[in-house]
């Protein structure tokens, strides 16, 4: 029988890693028994509450369950890679372990994978959180819209990935990602499976304001040219405004009209320019920081212990 691979990262979600086992399963098995096998990967990135311990009890239960712990918190995107590395199914599935999907979604998912889909992708909707993540999220995928034009508004978290495309995503040795970016490069046919993000119930959002701006600079930078290219722009017209107001400087000069006596249109002149030079310098910045990270060639994550 083929086989699907559930990978859930798990950080801080004490609490709702059993019931999510229990209702995954369940479903699992009332919808693909003597026709799907599953395997479950849960990726412990460094929590520091009782989820580890809590994988190990799933673990003494199910021998399908596979168990991958990180030395230290490198965030979601290694445990996804992690997940990705170590998946034996036919196709793999990356789900949260916060159960803000309902599990019922991911057999939907599965049944359009067994149609034929490739890369299957489930699609926000609408969503029962906060008006504020509501807002984050809106913000965020508008502006990933410029690079990734497929890119769904409520933008996606949960894949499903045929062996061809995750095999290729697994090539892929680059950091910084933005996984979501990566799967629509890559080609393959993509499906999209719609569903309501659930509100959350048990434990808090770990996504903090910090953490969600990082992985926006992230993407925008992974994903496109547009910073370099805008900043070329600006420049351009910076440049010819400075131009064009030279020539009117130098004629006034000429005529015996200088325009001004006092400093303050050259204060602004001077703030302004440099404010932008500024802002250019720390694009260019966060690009070299890049490369850096790129050359020192780091693994994406370290293993502390596996239980397979």
């Amino acid at each position: 029988m083929k086989c699907i691979t559930f990978v859930v990262p798990v950080y801080r979600n004490e609490g709702s890693l059993k019931p999510l086992h229990k209702s995954l399963v369940s479903e699992f098995i009332n919808n693909f028994k003597g026709e799907l096998e599953y395997e479950i990967i849960f990726v412990n990135d460094g929590s520091d509450d009782k989820s580890y311990a809590e994988i190990l009890e799933i673990k003494a239960i199910d021998d399908n369950v596979k168990v991958i712990s990180f030395s230290r918190n490198f965030g979601q995107m290694g445990a996804i890679l992690a997940g990705w590395k170590y998946a034996k199914g036919d196709a793999a599935m990356n789900i949260s372990a916060d159960m803000q999907e309902p599990t019922g979604h991911y057999i939907n998912m599965i049944n359009e994978w067994k149609r034929g889909g490739e890369v299957v992708i489930g699609m926000r909707e609408n969503r029962e959180d906060s008006a504020t993540a509501k807002l984050k999220s809106v913000v965020f995928y508008r502006l990933m819209r410029y690079a990734f034009p497929q890119m769904p508004k409520g933008g996606f978290d949960v894949t499903l990935l045929d062996r061809k495309p995750l095999d290729a995503l697994n090539e892929f040795t680059e950091r910084g990602r933005f996984y979501q970016g990566n799967i629509l490069w890559l080609g393959f046919d993509v499906r999209y499976v719609p569903y309501t993000r659930l509100k959350r119930t048990i434990g808090k959002s770990q996504n903090s304001v910090r953490k969600m701006l990082a992985y926006s600079i992230n993407a925008f930078l992974n994903a496109t040219y547009l910073p370099i290219r805008l900043m070329t722009g600006i420049g351009m017209i910076t440049a010819l405004l400075g131009f064009i107001y030279a020539i009117v400087i130098i004629y006034a000069y000429l005529v015996n009209r200088v325009p001004f006596t006092g400093w303050a249109p050259i204060m602004v002149l001077i703030l302004v320019i440099g404010g932008l030079i500024m802002l250019m310098l720390g694009i260019i910045g966060e690009y070299i920081w890049r490369i850096l990270d790129e050359t020192r060639n780091r693994p994406h994550y370290i293993i502390k212990d596996k239980h397979f």
